[in-house]
């Protein structure tokens, strides 16, 4: 595996609301700035989605990604990775439009179906911008995130064998690394291989190092050398677990899709600087940055010429 550091920016996401930080980038053109930003300051894939530029209500319309899509491109050599993780309100169908459109190099999938719980957001926070966020974030007490054997399946073939994008693999628990298993069994997944590591989501699993350890070891177990993994540590648990993975041989993801804060009570101002925080965590263990192409070499990416942005 590469000593190279892969560095991935989660720029927007579908999880946190409008009200709770002013920095959270809505509109096409603040998703396009944030992004560019974010790959100036070393992150070499950007992970979007997109949002209604009105009320910031997640949205998986092709021609909202397609007014930022095209700005990140020609501004950076960043690798893109579209979400088919989508939003809490879409179906599947939804979720996939946007990259089945773009034909990315890269976008994620979800490697099963879980409880995916926010509404403990809702005592931290009595005041709103938009009547829909206090009722979308309850909503998910009794929201079931849909990633079925059928639907990835569907993935796999609407996604990588129409448009040869890869995939990576986002495992919020042990079991999901097991159904990822179980389709490079049947060979609809080839090599090389990348998972997300996703900690610290309620209804995942807990966000500690025994439990990165552990999805690691399992991993490892399951996959050999043929693998390379990346963390996503949720809220105050992003730059710790992030370290870690680092210290540990993998790679990181930052952004404010996962985590507003760029410190304790501090809120991060822009994607940007928590780039440059894992930088900093990087360069202290004397780390090397992957860059855009290096990134594409070591995941088997297509090239940025191939998509259709």
């Amino acid at each position: 595996m590469s000593r190279k550091v892969i560095i991935t920016c989660a720029v927007t996401g579908s999880v946190h609301t409008p009200s709770m930080s002013p920095h959270l980038p809505i509109t096409p053109d603040e998703i396009a700035q944030q992004a560019i930003d974010a790959a100036n300051a070393g992150a070499s894939i950007l992970h979007l989605h997109a949002r209604d530029p009105q009320t910031g209500f997640p949205s998986p319309e092709p021609d909202l990604f397609m007014e930022f899509l095209p700005r990140i491109k020609a501004a950076t050599d960043a690798v893109i990775n579209i979400s088919t993780g989508g939003g809490m309100t879409m179906t599947v169908k939804d979720r996939i439009r946007a990259a089945s459109h773009a034909a990315p190099e890269m976008a994620s999938l979800n490697m099963g179906t879980m409880n995916f719980g926010l509404f403990p957001a809702l005592a931290s926070r009595t005041e709103w911008k938009h009547d829909w966020e206090p009722e979308f974030i309850e909503n998910s007490r009794d929201f079931v995130f849909k990633n079925t054997f059928s639907d990835i399946e569907t993935i796999l073939a609407d996604l990588g064998e129409a448009n040869g994008t890869r995939f990576e693999f986002e495992c919020y628990d042990v079991g999901h690394l097991y159904t990822l298993a179980h389709f490079v069994d049947r060979g609809l997944i080839k090599g090389p291989i990348f998972i997300q590591f996703v900690l610290g989501v309620l209804g995942g699993i807990g966000a500690d190092p025994d439990n990165l350890a552990h999805l690691k070891r399992t991993a490892d177990k399951l996959f050999g050398d043929q693998y390379h993994f990346s963390v996503l540590g949720a809220g105050r648990h992003q730059m710790p677990l992030a370290s870690m993975a680092a210290a540990m041989g993998g790679n990181v993801r930052v952004g404010l899709e996962d985590n507003l804060y760029l410190r304790k009570g501090e809120l991060a101002p822009d994607n940007a600087s928590q780039v440059r925080k894992i930088r900093e965590v990087l360069d202290g263990l004397s780390l090397e940055i992957a860059t855009p192409d290096e990134a594409r070499a070591i995941l088997g990416l297509k090239g940025a010429d191939k998509v259709a942005f």
